[in-house]
């Protein structure tokens, strides 16, 4: 499948740094339902040029939008979710984002206050035997280029409750990762748009970074 040719192109990108041109992408997910798919425009570039720039990735700083129900969906190794509000998918939509997960693809959610309860609601549909587990403190994915002991850091306040990390597992490998109370895409934007400190940003995409390079070198 082309997702595995992507798979082993850019573990190759990442450890020896090829001259040439940029052949891998990551790709903000588009939904139905109601809720602000297009949220944070600024988010996803951000942190391909961070991941770029510190990690000596390759990836192409354009970022296209794909339906979640398109056959696109398995052309990128990473895909982002973010927003809001409701979300909505049709069963074609569970079944394609299932299959996406289970042939290697990696989602990531991240909850820009909202959107809780609908994605939880929606992914329960594409794994019904699996509920969002909380990732241990010592999970690979907060141990990667940089180092987040306590978990996933605390970005924007939402509710006031602590950040956490949950996901859902294919056997042993983690498919999705979900940042709940956290807010990394909003940490991602551009300095004036939230108006976060730099350390909080840094933090964001650090955090960011560290689930490029895991999903690529898994």
């Amino acid at each position: 499948m082309k997702l595995i040719k992507i798979l082993a192109l850019i573990t190759f990108i990442l450890f020896f740094q090829p001259i040439g041109a940029q052949d891998v992408s990551i790709a903000l997910v588009k939904y139905n339902g109601g809720g602000d798919w297009y949220a944070n425009p600024t988010s996803l570039p951000n942190l391909v040029k961070f991941s770029n720039d510190r990690l000596n990735t390759n990836i192409n700083t354009d970022i296209p939008t794909v339906p979640i129900g398109s056959s696109e969906l398995f052309n990128y190794p990473f895909v982002h979710i973010t927003g809001h509000g409701n979300i909505i998918l049709t069963p074609e939509e569970v079944e394609n984002l299932r299959k996406y997960l289970m042939s290697g693809g990696f989602l990531h959610i991240s909850d820009n206050y909202g959107l809780d309860p609908y994605i939880r609601r929606e992914m329960k549909r594409v794994f019904p035997d699996q509920e969002f587990v909380e990732l241990p403190l010592n999970h690979p994915i907060y141990h990667q280029k940089f180092d987040f002991p306590d978990g996933l850091p605390k970005i924007h306040e939402h509710d006031n409750k602590d950040s956490q990390g949950f996901g859902l597992f294919v056997g042993n490998r983690l498919v999705c990762f979900y940042d709940y109370e956290c807010d990394l895409g909003d940490g991602w934007e551009d300095p004036g748009v939230h108006h976060d400190s730099k350390e909080k940003r840094t933090e964001a995409l650090e955090m960011g970074a560290n689930m490029i390079q895991f999903v690529f070198t898994q």
